[in-house]
């Protein structure tokens, strides 16, 4: 349950980022356990009509997070056999037969460089965004006449609309209909997206944004553009309602787990999408008022995502979108099923961060508590054993507990001289909990009359796994370091 104050706080930081960035409206949603738990909205989607407020079932267009949605699109058609990840683009988009690198020992273009902003492709936000309703055989002139790069492929990122316009086509390509038709027939449909279109001409009575620009102390409007072969890059509108189906369909792939997997695209493909391929810059966010305190997280593209490793959250997933007239953010963190979106109508509303700071509030007011792994019945057999062995060593038991290497890297006697020393400082043991990091991997909470044991232990490769490294650290010597770094 997140806190009252928590969500009121969130409310503040809609307002402070209304006033910040001149957003004519702003709707925003709290997603939790699956859930949307928490929404709000200021301002009006028509500034002709100022009682338009939106809400969570209010439509923008959430532009770049379209390529979430295309990035889908492939690995549908990659875990159908129609595509491979590593099959040269140009086998699927044959007007690219003729692209070649900035350098004459530049790779192959692939399906996966432009998966994930890999492909050197020059960063072209600016023209894209003027292009989204581009007709096919404009798309077919363009890419005939080749392509400028910043960079050789695969050797660093760089963000690229054209990119995810050329899985597009390919994506079309192979299945034999726009890409366009099978992102709302074998995603957004099953997933019950029905306000999620590709035209602004919303498909019930839902009330949809009007986009637009701040310009010399008010608000222009901006057209909208159409559906077109550039649109895979950015041209979907959605709601808060809809994207939070989406955000709890993406998340929902972790933990990896033996339930039944019958989505419209695999929790594999799903986690796939939510890994690091492409290193980013280290991030530095800022926390609470000025002058702060500084948090570091290293961050990369995934496939059609951002990821960012942050030491406070633990992997956070996000996605941007902003186009003339809208700007929007999409943020969740894997291991915890919580998720913050926002959506604007004026031009490149910077709603990263927003949802950043409404999770930065999330921290500040207590967060719910990470997902809890499962023990494996391996770790699990092992913690029992382990403990057992530290309360009663046997020089035959350890032999059948280790893997060969833990007895060469320090022999059994002085092991044994350690096990005897634990027993003192503490008394016997028992198994309080066991916290795992993976089937392999686990900190093993033991208790005694005396204090308190933490146990890092890691299982081997082989089968039966056996223990191939153990650490126990007290609660005695944990404090004893502390006091002396105190000195």
């Amino acid at each position: 349950m997140i806190p009252t104050d928590a969500l009121d706080a969130i409310d503040d930081l809609a307002r402070t980022a209304m006033a910040r960035d001149h957003i004519p409206g702003l709707a925003y949603g709290v997603l939790a356990d699956g859930a949307l738990v928490h929404e709000g909205g200021f301002g009006t989607i028509d500034v002709t009509d100022p009682s338009s407020t939106p809400d969570a079932r209010s439509r923008f267009r959430i532009a770049s997070m379209t390529k979430s949605f295309t990035a889908a699109a492939v690995l549908l058609a990659r875990d159908e056999g129609l595509i491979k990840l590593d099959d040269p683009i140009s086998r699927h988009v044959p007007e690219l037969s003729e692209l070649r690198g900035p350098t004459a020992d530049s790779p192959v273009i692939t399906v996966r460089h432009l998966l994930t902003m890999s492909a050197g492709l020059a960063t072209d936000d600016p023209w894209a965004d003027r292009h989204l309703d581009m007709a096919p055989a404009d798309l077919t002139a363009l890419l005939r006449s080749g392509a400028f790069f910043a960079t050789a492929p695969g050797v660093g990122h760089t963000y690229s609309n054209l990119g995810y316009a050329v899985l597009g086509r390919a994506v079309g390509n192979v299945v034999g209909s726009a890409v366009q038709d099978v992102i709302s027939r074998r995603l957004l449909g099953p997933l019950g997206m029905h306000d999620t279109t590709w035209h602004e001409r919303p498909p019930s009575a839902r009330p949809t944004g009007r986009g637009y620009r701040w310009q010399d102390g008010e608000w222009r409007l901006e057209r909208a553009l159409g559906d077109g072969s550039i649109a895979p890059m950015g041209g979907l509108w959605s709601t808060i309602e809809d994207l939070g189906r989406w955000v709890d369909f993406l998340s929902d792939a972790f933990p990896p787990r033996d339930d039944l997997d019958d989505a419209p695209l695999s929790r594999a493909s799903r986690r796939e999408m939510q890994q690091v391929n492409r290193a980013l810059p280290m991030t530095q966010t800022i926390v609470g008022p000025p002058p702060g305190r500084s948090r570091l997280g290293t961050t990369g593209y995934g496939m059609g995502l951002r990821i960012t490793l942050d030491p406070a959250f633990g992997t956070m997933v996000d996605h941007s979108g902003g186009l003339p007239g809208f700007g929007s953010n999409m943020r969740w963190v894997t291991e915890r099923r919580l998720g913050v979106i926002a959506l604007a109508n004026v031009t490149y509303a910077n709603m990263r961060t927003f949802t950043r700071d409404a999770f930065d509030v999330l921290l500040d007011h207590g967060t719910p508590a990470l997902l809890v792994l499962p023990v494996s019945v391996p770790l699990a057999e092992a913690a029992a054993a382990l403990v057992g062995l530290l309360n009663d060593w046997d020089d035959g038991r350890a032999e059948q507990l280790f893997a060969d290497n833990v007895l060469l890297d320090d022999d059994a006697a002085h092991q044994r001289a350690s096990a005897t020393a634990l027993l003192a400082t503490h008394g016997p043991l028992r198994v309080e909990r066991i916290d795992a990091a993976s089937a392999a991997e686990a900190t093993i909470t033991a208790t005694g009359p005396r204090g308190r044991l933490s146990i890092a232990v890691l299982l081997s490769p082989l089968n039966p796994p056996r223990i191939q490294k153990y650490t126990c650290t007290s609660a005695v010597e944990a404090s004893r370091v502390l006091d002396d770094d105190d000195e």
